[in-house]
């Protein structure tokens, strides 16, 4: 008998929520969130995460005004991410070392991007 597959470390859920152009909330999709998820998907292979972390897609996350948007269980820790050099800060950065990244990290109760998050 084989041993069963361990539980992954971490899970990234990526909102890839697409909604009509020109809505009032905007969309995670319209901010090119399928793109960056699937270079976060290829990324985290390369940095060895297979086994280790799993990269999930998900329906709107309610922060479409911030997006695109994701959050880092079982920390619970949410970002905003508008580049490759996002996603690999936060991979390297959260993923790796396991520290957050101050200037991606959104609060709970916000609903407007900071000066430093909008890119």
């Amino acid at each position: 008998m084989t041993d069963p597959k361990p539980y992954f470390e971490a899970h990234v859920f990526c909102c890839t929520n697409r909604r009509p152009d020109g809505h009032r909330r905007g969309s995670c999709a319209a901010h090119g969130s399928e793109k960056l998820r699937d270079y976060m998907k290829a990324r985290a292979r390369e940095l060895g995460f297979d086994g280790k972390l799993r990269i999930n897609s998900a329906g709107c996350l309610d922060r479409c005004e911030l997006g695109p948007t994701l959050v880092i269980y079982p920390e619970g820790v949410w970002y905003t991410y508008r580049s490759t050099g996002d996603v690999d800060e936060i991979l390297q950065t959260h993923l790796v070392e396991g520290r957050r990244v101050e200037r991606l990290m959104l609060t709970t109760e916000q609903r407007e991007l900071r000066p430093g998050q909008q890119g």
